[in-house]
């Protein structure tokens, strides 16, 4: 009994470090001197998306995200916005390689003098995108925040869906300024 009572605890710490680590890297800037209140409407810069180096479909699928998370905030879209949205992109592609060694042998380093040892090398892609999201005053036509989201892509698609979801909301959780969720 006493084992239970203390394993609880332990799991549900374990449960928490592991629920609350988001494996997305955000990063915001903004422009300190605006105040982010004055912005009640917004519409999608289509100069700026059409530049975006992604699928159409992944296109759609950001600036509805985006959208979801702007509404929540309170804001409208509009014909006649006071924000401007835009976003761009980009990827990379990460090669790991692993070697795993194993067995005996006798001499130094690798080569020439070593034998009889056995290995494997198992090597991985991955592609990490970066989504930025750069809200633009309407009227100035000035950046005022832009929010940086990195994370690593699936090529499922419902899986690539949901990361992008979930890219958006962790970078929205940082506008405006100064109220991020915890």
């Amino acid at each position: 009994m006493k084992r239970v009572q203390l394993l609880i605890p332990v799991l549900t710490l374990v449960t928490l470090l592991v629920t609350s680590c988001s494996s997305v890297k955000v990063a915001t800037d903004y422009d300190e001197a605006v105040d982010f209140d004055q912005y009640q409407s917004f519409a999608f810069y289509k100069p700026g998306i059409d530049k975006a180096e992604i699928s159409d479909l992944d296109k759609k699928r950001i600036l509805r995200a985006i959208e979801v998370e702007l509404t929540q905030k309170g804001l409208v879209k509009s014909t006649n916005p006071s924000l401007l949205v835009s976003i761009f992109t980009k990827s990379n592609t990460n090669v790991d390689i692993y070697r795993n060694n194993y067995g005996y042998g006798y001499g130094y380093g690798w080569r020439p003098y070593y034998y009889g040892g056995m290995g494997r090398e198992t090597v991985s892609t991955s592609t990490e995108g970066t989504l930025y999201i750069d809200f633009i005053d309407a009227a100035k036509k000035e950046l005022v925040w832009q929010g940086m989201g990195t994370g690593v892509l699936s090529q499922d698609r419902e899986a690539k869906i949901e990361r992008i979801k979930e890219i958006v909301l962790e970078v929205m959780k940082k506008y405006p300024p100064g109220t991020d969720k915890k």
